[in-house]
């Protein structure tokens, strides 16, 4: 998993309206990515609307949210639409991006392990410098935790 101190890996993936997304299209703004591991589950909803409902304040302190993970941009879509998201959804099925920040590991559930998305968060600096990250998340409060850091 990358470092507070690294420089973000440059990233081009689709987001929910099908529109190609860069790191470079947010030069000078603090980045939130978020990873989360699948769309419309109860934890990544949870993160999700907790990001939607601190957008306004996430966005005044000059911030861009970056929700990624594997689905689809047209799962991303209706995900979105569900649940109002008013921030950009990144589709990365390949697990491109995913990989070169280190968000992606052994997991374990009901005592098996498998491999998948770990729920994780960068903060990236308007320079493109890692300035947070945050490798375990809670999903409900984490929002809040990013605007206190901002």
């Amino acid at each position: 998993m990358l470092k507070e101190g690294d420089k973000a890996p440059a990233f081009e993936l689709q987001d929910q309206n099908g529109k190609t997304v860069s790191l470079g299209d947010f030069a000078g703004k603090h980045v939130v990515v978020y990873f989360y591991p699948k769309d419309d589950t109860p934890g990544c909803t949870k993160e999700a609307c907790s990001f939607r409902d601190s957008y306004a304040d996430l966005t005044a302190k000059g911030a861009v949210v970056l929700g990624v993970s594997a689905d689809s941009p047209e799962s991303h879509a209706k995900f979105a639409g569900k649940y109002d998201l008013p921030f950009t959804l990144l589709s990365d099925p390949d697990k491109t991006m995913i990989q070169a920040f280190g968000a992606w590991g052994v997991k374990k559930m009901y005592g098996k392990e498998y491999e998948g998305i770990m729920r994780s968060t960068f903060v990236i600096g308007p320079d493109g410098v890692i300035t947070k990250v945050f490798p375990k998340v809670k999903p409900a409060d984490h929002a809040t935790e990013i605007l206190g850091l901002l």
